[in-house]
């Protein structure tokens, strides 16, 4: 170890029992000190230029074949639910401190509201009896001896608001997303977790009626987590459905170290070192160990009532079909370039029909190559994990988008955050200005080659794709490490496929107020609206 090490015994010793090493400590330091190149854009993707449109006739085929897969027990659902849902409820918290009095006022004179928050506020106060959490909300605070309607009547918001969002009413501002009532239905009303198990009862379960679903969740959430959805379990369990919920937690040995502003380890105030989530790129390593052969990832937030299903399945299915044919037609090219001795014209062919998106060496450097050089280009491009992924209309949701970079092999498609992305170049600025399509965290990947064996994912990520945040911890600054995106770097060097499907099939809840989008609300108000 350098004699200019940072770390003391007790530093040592705390890194060991996180998991983690030294040297991956340093190394995590010295990327907090150099920073991550941006990306180089190419151009945007674009339909017919990265993103393909499958047409109307082959959707039936494509339904079979993931049908078929689903059937035979391949498919496992991966749902990243780790997320609090104290960023739904970020503005409501805002206001929460302006006190009784401002709350009064804003309720009684929205145009009164002085920020976005108290705007928030404003729409959430109105709109109250639309969320589905309402009756709960109206059974809490009457535990408490309050009448909601005495107080909405009144204008007394605080104690309204203290009953959503902390201990003593439903304390959402403390539960993770996916324990958030979402949904009214006659009768009950169901959280997001709920309606995940409804959406992978119907497009996820085997021929025996096994569904295989797997939620990432926060350590501290764990047991609260378990405990709801084994309570509500025999409820979706019907017609011979059988569910098999396996949960898994961010690891600490994942998490990266916080440096100051000088790029010094940061440490509290009894001295400790601080280390923070590295991001949901940390989660491949709970992908990975599932060991799993086709599995859907979706957002715990990207779900819809019952009446906006039907075309949530029509595009599982599709984007699980797609996966299985392609996946059949690159394992026959495998076979092919192994277990034969291809002629140059089967060689040329594979190449032409696997295209740029699956092999990044162009026609002409190609064929300047040996034929034992060509056959090892293409089977190291073909002899890769594979992600099929949903890409709707861009209407400026925050996150990440479908574009073409440079690489050093050649292009390539990928999924890139705004982060990444040179805006003081204006050439980079224009093609970022210029993108089309938005990435809703909606893909299906195959995890295994031809011989059933699952793919190390580690060796497929560009670990240059990563981003650095600044946070505050005691009133100080300090830079965090957030390593390549789950769905960003971390798949960088995955074979990628972009569908477009309806922009009406996403429809997630970043905020308290977009339940009330007529997506989440009944559907009889829904047709009203």
């Amino acid at each position: 170890m350098p004699k200019t090490s940072p770390f003391t015994a007790p530093d040592r010793k705390q890194i060991a029992e996180r998991g983690s090493t030294l040297e991956r400590v340093l190394e995590q330091i010295e990327a907090l000190r150099k920073g991550f190149p941006f990306v180089k854009l190419v151009r945007p993707c674009t339909l017919g230029d990265g993103i393909t449109l499958v047409p109307d006739a082959e959707v039936a085929e494509l339904a079979a074949l993931s049908d078929e897969a689903v059937a035979e027990g391949r498919f496992m659902k991966f749902v990243p639910a780790s997320g609090a849902a104290s960023r739904m409820f970020k503005s409501l918290l805002a206001v929460h401190g302006h006190g009784a009095e401002r709350l009064k006022l804003l309720a009684g004179n929205g145009n009164a509201a002085a920020d976005d928050d108290e705007k928030a506020f404003v729409e959430f106060a109105q709109n109250l009896r639309k969320f589905a959490f309402f009756e709960h909300l109206k059974e809490a605070l009457k535990r408490k001896g309050q009448d909601i309607e005495t107080l909405t009547t009144e204008r007394e918001y605080l104690p309204v608001l203290e009953g959503v969002l902390f201990e003593a009413g439903l304390g959402y501002a403390l539960l993770p997303k996916g324990l958030i009532l979402f949904h009214d239905y006659p009768g009950r009303a169901r959280t997001a977790f709920e309606e995940h198990l409804v959406e992978s009862r119907e497009h996820a379960r085997d021929a025996q009626g096994k569904v295989l679903i797997h939620f990432t969740v926060a350590q501290e959430h764990r047991e609260q987590v378990c405990e709801y959805l084994q309570s509500v379990l025999s409820d979706y369990e019907t017609s011979g459905t059988h569910f098999e919920i396996t949960y898994s937690v961010q690891k600490s040995s994942t998490d990266t170290i916080a440096v100051d502003l000088k790029n010094c380890p940061f440490r509290d105030k009894s001295g400790s070192l601080v280390f923070r989530p590295a991001g949901h790129g940390a989660l491949l390593e709970n992908l990975e160990e599932l060991r799993a052969d086709l599995v859907f990832i979706k957002n715990i937030d990207n779900i819809v009532p019952d009446h906006m299903k039907e075309e949530t399945y029509k595009y599982k299915k599709i984007l699980g079909g797609y996966l299985v044919r392609l996946q059949k037609q690159i394992f026959s090219w495998i076979k092919t370039l192994e277990d034969s001795d291809p002629d140059e014209k089967q060689i040329e062919s594979i190449h032409r029909m696997a295209g740029p998106q699956i092999v990044r060496v162009d026609e002409t450097a190609f064929s300047r190559l040996e034929t034992g050089e060509q056959i090892a280009v293409l089977l190291r491009s073909l002899n890769r994990p594979i992600r099929v992924c949903a890409m709707v209309p861009n209407r400026g949701e925050p996150g990440g988008g479908p574009f073409w970079i440079q690489g050093t092999e050649g292009i390539s498609l990928q999924i890139v955050e705004k982060a990444q992305i040179d805006r003081e170049n204006p050439v980079q600025k224009g093609l970022l200005s210029q993108a089309t399509h938005f990435n809703p965290v909606d893909m299906v990947c195959g995890l295994r080659d031809r011989n059933s064996i699952p793919y190390r994912f580690a060796e497929f990520t560009d670990p240059q794709m990563g981003f650095i945040t600044r946070k505050s911890k005691d009133g100080k600054e300090l830079k965090s490490l957030e390593v390549p995106g789950l769905w960003n770097g971390a798949m960088a060097e995955w074979i990628t496929v972009f569908l477009e499907v309806p922009l009406h099939t996403f429809n997630p809840v970043k905020t308290v107020n977009d339940l009330l989008r007529p997506e989440h609300q009944p559907q009889k108000r829904f047709l009203d609206e």
